[in-house]
C-alpha cells in the first residue's frame, strides 16, 4: 500500500494547478503516507529493542538474575596428590586377617612463588552409606563416616618454596574391617581426605579413594551327602566352597538308591530336568540418627531391610549318565559347570558391624520320575506316574581371587630371636691321609692375586 501511494503523489504533482479540486484529495493520501510511516518506524524500533534485550540475556552478562553463569573462585596457591606406593589393600583370610600395610607419599606442589602453611592433616575414613535409610531427607540417616587414621604433617607453621614437596606417611589396617562394598541396600567405602590451612586462612582440600578388598585362599572341594526320605535315594554333591565372581567352577553330582526291586517287577527312577542357581541373599540394618530415632523405637536401634537375587543359573536336560546295574540300587551320576552370569556385578561375602550382611547359596533342583519295569523284560519300562523335586542347597563364599599375592607378616623379614648367636658349624667328614699344607709363599702370592 505505501509503494502505491508514492507513485500516486509523483503522477498528480503536474496536474495541481489545473484541478485543484483534487489537492484535497492528496493531503489527505499524503497524511495517511505519513501515519504509515511513523507506525512502520515505530514497529520496528521495538522489533530491534527486543532482540537486543533477546542477545543480552542470552549472553548472559547484563541479566543479575542469570544463575547458570560459571564462578571462578581465587587460584589457590599450591594442591596436593597422594601417590600410593604399597600395593592394592588386600585383606587375605577372614575377620583373624592380620591387616593390609598401607603406605605412601602425599606430594604438595607448590604453584605460587612460596605458600606459608600453618597446619596440613589427612583422615583415613570410612563411609556407610544407606540407600534406604530411616528418613530420606536426613543427612544423618543417609550418611555415616568414622574416622580410622589421622596424620597431622606440621607442628608449626612453615614456609614451602615453588616446587614439589612430599610428605610420606604408612598405616597398618586392620584386618577385621569389613572390604569396599556396593550393594543394594548400602554402600561401605574408604578415602583419604586431605585438608591445609594458609596463613590467610584459604582452606586445600584433596579427597582420594582408597578401595578394599578381601581375598580367602582357595580350599579343597568339599562333599556334601543328603538323604530323600521315604526313598533310599542318596545325593552326593562335590563342589568348591569358595568361588570368584569371575570364572567357572565344576559340581559332580552323584544320586544312589535309584533302584527298588519288588518280587517280578523293578521300580527305579530317572532324572527329567535339573536345575542349579546362585542366590545372594542380602540383610541391611539402617541404624537411625538420635533425632529420628523415635521411628525405630529409641537410640541404637534400626530398620532392617532385606534383598534377594539370582547372579547365575542353568536347566539341563540332558548329560547325565545311568546304570541301574550298580550294586547298591543303581546310580545316576553328573557334572556340569557353574558359574556366576557376567553383567550381574556380585558383592562378595561381607559381614559389618554397621548391620550389612551378604551371603551366597548354592541351590540344586532335580525333578525325577517314577517307572515300572518288568523283571523278565527290562525294555518294558512303564511310568507309574510319581514324581519328586530333589531340593539341596550348600553354603558358598563368593569373594575376590587372591592370585599370587600373601599377607604382609608371611614377607617380613627374620625377627631378631629367629637369628642364631654364630654361623652354622661345618662338618668334616674327610677319609684318609692328611691334606698337604701350601708354604707361606704360595698362600702369598694367592692373596695378592685377590
Amino acid at each position: 500500500m505505501p509503494s502505491q501511494i508514492l507513485s500516486f503523489r509523483r503522477s498528480s504533482s503536474h496536474q495541481r494547478r489545473e484541478k485543484k479540486p483534487q489537492s484535497s484529495h492528496v493531503e489527505d493520501l499524503t497524511d495517511l503516507d505519513t501515519g504509515a510511516q511513523r507506525r512502520h518506524t515505530v514497529a520496528m524500533d521495538l522489533l530491534h529493542l527486543g532482540s537486543k534485550e533477546k542477545r543480552k540475556s542470552s549472553s548472559g552478562t547484563s541479566s543479575p538474575k542469570n544463575k547458570g553463569s560459571p564462578k571462578i573462585g581465587p587460584a589457590k596457591p599450591a594442591k596436593f596428590e597422594v601417590h600410593m606406593e604399597s600395593g592394592p589393600c588386600v585383606f587375605y583370610g577372614g575377620v583373624q586377617s592380620t591387616g593390609a600395610l598401607l603406605s605412601g607419599q602425599l606430594t604438595l606442589i607448590v604453584t605460587d612463588a612460596e605458600a606459608r602453611l600453618t597446619s596440613v592433616s589427612m583422615d583415613l575414613k570410612a563411609y556407610a552409606f544407606q540407600k534406604k535409610p530411616v528418613s530420606k531427607d536426613c543427612r544423618e540417616c543417609i550418611n555415616k563416616t568414622t574416622t580410622l587414621k589421622t596424620w597431622n604433617f606440621l607442628t608449626e607453621p612453615k614456609t614451602f618454596d615453588h616446587g614439589t614437596h612430599r610428605l610420606p606417611f604408612s598405616y597398618l589396617l586392620p584386618g577385621h574391617l569389613p572390604a569396599t562394598t556396593h550393594s543394594h541396600l548400602a554402600n561401605i567405602d574408604y578415602g583419604l581426605e586431605v585438608g591445609a590451612l594458609t596463613s590467610l586462612a584459604d582452606t586445600i582440600t584433596h579427597q582420594h579413594p582408597l578401595p578394599v578388598y578381601r581375598a580367602l585362599q582357595p580350599t579343597e572341594d568339599k562333599q556334601s551327602t543328603r538323604i530323600f526320605p521315604p526313598t533310599n535315594i542318596t545325593v552326593n554333591v562335590i563342589h568348591p566352597p569358595i568361588i570368584h565372581p569371575i570364572g567357572s567352577f565344576l559340581i559332580q553330582f552323584r544320586m544312589n538308591g535309584v533302584v527298588t526291586k519288588q518280587k517280578d517287577a523293578v521300580l527305579r527312577w530317572r532324572i527329567r530336568k535339573l536345575d542349579w542357581r546362585i542366590e545372594e541373599h542380602t540383610r541391611n540394618v539402617s541404624p537411625a540418627c538420635p533425632k529420628h530415632a523415635h521411628k525405630v523405637g529409641g537410640e541404637g536401634k534400626g530398620q532392617q531391610y532385606d534383598h534377594e537375587r539370582q547372579i547365575g543359573s542353568d536347566s539341563l536336560k540332558s548329560g547325565w549318565k545311568t546304570d541301574f546295574d550298580v550294586v547298591g540300587g543303581g546310580q545316576i551320576e553328573l557334572e556340569f559347570p557353574a558359574s556366576i552370569r557376567p553383567g550381574t556385578h556380585p558383592v562378595c561375602d561381607v559381614e559389618s558391624p554397621t548391620g550389612l550382611v551378604t551371603t551366597h547359596t548354592l541351590s540344586i533342583e532335580a525333578i525325577i520320575a517314577e517307572e515300572h519295569v518288568r523283571t523278565n523284560n527290562a525294555r518294558s519300562a512303564v511310568p507309574t506316574g510319581s514324581a519328586r523335586v530333589l531340593k539341596t542347597s550348600f553354603r558358598t563364599l563368593v569373594t575376590d581371587r587372591s592370585g599370587l599375592g600373601i599377607s604382609w607378616d608371611n614377607e617380613q623379614p627374620p625377627m631378631y630371636e629367629d637369628v642364631p648367636k654364630s654361623p652354622p658349624g661345618y662338618v668334616f667328614d674327610y677319609v684318609g691321609p692328611p691334606l698337604p699344607v701350601p708354604p707361606e709363599e704360595e698362600l702369598e702370592q694367592m692373596e695378592n692375586r685377590v
